[in-house]
């Protein structure tokens, strides 16, 4: 079966998600995090009850879902954490945190498109959804949502390479500015990385999925912030690249940089 190919310019910047909408800025006094009794019990049937089994159900049937290494999570029954995965897939990003941190519920930062679609929006939002701001009072607010997630022994999760890239089997760079969260909580860190098995069976189906959860990394306290989330930054970004390094991460995509046209 022929690969496809897909030109890049910028590790960093490109995106090939195809969103095919603007989204609507967020308001100033945007609620990042509702708890009430109401919105808990909407979320405890909608997330608990609907979408986990149904999220499992397609992993397994529709991707062949394994994740390795996933009872380390069992060091951190007593804690929330933050989660940090490579950005490859669409839906099955979206779902993947919840079973890796399964039973504690997975939060997800997300852009603000997710949560712009009217119903939906609000859909996604009960399922874990927390949306970045594009504003310093919002930002405020933001990272408060964070921290009482991680309070209330919840996992976050965050895709630091912010583009996605499908079926990509490298780790993109990408800054240390999201490791200040679990910094500034006092929480650890847990990598996870997607990779992909090739077929045996049904070959002209996408392969399957691997993830791959790390051992529990925690914060340095006793340096400063800048240190410590560039410290952490650098144990994770270390763990994604080893994973996705492995032989067996099979490429159903090619990554091809286009030329500079000055050369």
């Amino acid at each position: 079966m022929a690969k496809k190919t897909i030109y890049y310019s910028d590790l960093k910047n490109d995106d090939f998600a195809n969103t095919v909408f603007e989204p609507k800025p967020l308001p100033e006094n945007y609620p990042f995090a509702v708890d009430n009794p109401l919105w808990r019990i909407a979320e405890f049937l909608l997330y608990r009850l609907i979408a986990t089994p149904l999220v499992w159900l397609i992993a397994k049937i529709g991707f062949g879902l394994k994740i390795r290494n996933r009872r380390t999570l069992r060091k951190l029954r007593g804690t929330g954490y933050y989660l940090y995965g490579n950005h490859t897939q669409g839906m099955m990003d979206a779902y993947t945190p919840t079973l890796v941190s399964f039973p504690k519920a997975a939060h997800i930062v997300v852009s603000p498109q997710t949560v712009s679609i009217p119903v939906v929006g609000g859909i996604v939002r009960l399922l874990g959804a927390i949306p970045v701001p594009g504003n310093a009072k919002g930002m405020r607010a933001f990272t408060k949502a964070l921290s009482m997630r991680t309070k209330q022994k919840r996992a976050v999760t965050v895709y630091p390479e912010a583009h996605i890239w499908p079926w990509f089997t490298g780790i993109r760079p990408f800054p240390n500015g999201s490791f200040a969260y679990p910094v500034k909580d006092g929480v650890p860190a847990v990598a996870f990385v997607t990779t992909y098995r090739k077929r045996r069976l049904l070959r002209k189906l996408p392969p399957l999925l691997t993830v791959t959860v790390s051992e529990p990394f925690y914060p340095d306290l006793s340096v400063s912030e800048r240190t410590a989330k560039q410290k952490l930054r650098d144990e994770i970004y270390d763990f994604m690249l080893g994973e996705a390094s492995r032989p067996d991460n099979y490429a159903y995509y090619e990554y091809i940089q286009k030329k500079d046209s000055s050369d």
